[in-house]
């Protein structure tokens, strides 16, 4: 399939301009002026993030998955998820995954493959994730950081759809990542 640009213009969305709300390390908040194909003008919150990588860890068995259980205070709800956080500025993003997984579980990747990337909010948000897979990791023995995870696990991958199902897994990049390890299988 061909998907040029041309062939959509008379279907583009246009920014007429971007008030800045709020300018963080973490987020930029603005309003945007936007008009439709239509002619219909409107106001509508854009947030910029930067991006963010985790890392779905395979044990040598490529039966468990290495996953946190922590604290998500927005929804507050208990929750497994994958190691990650915000990629520095500068940093690739292949360190920044695997960095994370270290900090977050004390378990060192032994190998980083990007495996998905995608943007979860698209209607609202500019925050790209990318999702890497490691094969095999190593226990550095360093304690995992106790803000980030409550509990470190080795999840057997047979259970992930019924956590899913339970609402234990719940953030996007974790069961992007998890069905898709399940989907190459």
């Amino acid at each position: 399939m061909d998907y040029s640009s041309s062939d959509f213009d008379a279907t583009r969305w246009t920014i007429h301009s971007e008030r800045v709300l709020d300018d963080t390390r973490r987020m930029r908040l603005s309003v945007a002026s936007v008009e439709l194909p239509d002619g219909v003008k409107f106001e509508q919150y854009v947030m910029r993030m930067p991006k963010a990588a985790m890392t779905v860890v395979l044990d040598d068995s490529r039966e468990n998955v290495l996953m946190i259980w922590r604290h998500r205070f927005v929804m507050d709800t208990w929750t497994w998820e994958l190691p990650g956080g915000y990629v520095d500025e500068n940093e690739d993003v292949a360190i920044t995954a695997a960095r994370e997984v270290e900090e977050e579980t004390g378990w060192k990747p032994r190998s980083m493959r990007l495996l998905r990337k995608f943007q979860p909010l698209t209607g609202t948000a500019d925050f790209e994730n990318l999702v890497y897979l490691a094969e095999g990791a190593d226990n550095t023995g360093s304690t995992p950081d106790i803000n980030e995870a409550a509990r470190v696990a080795w999840v057997p991958l047979r259970e992930v759809i019924a956590l899913i199902d339970a609402g234990k897994i719940i953030g996007a990049a974790a069961q992007i990542g998890l069905l898709s390890v399940l989907a190459e299988r």
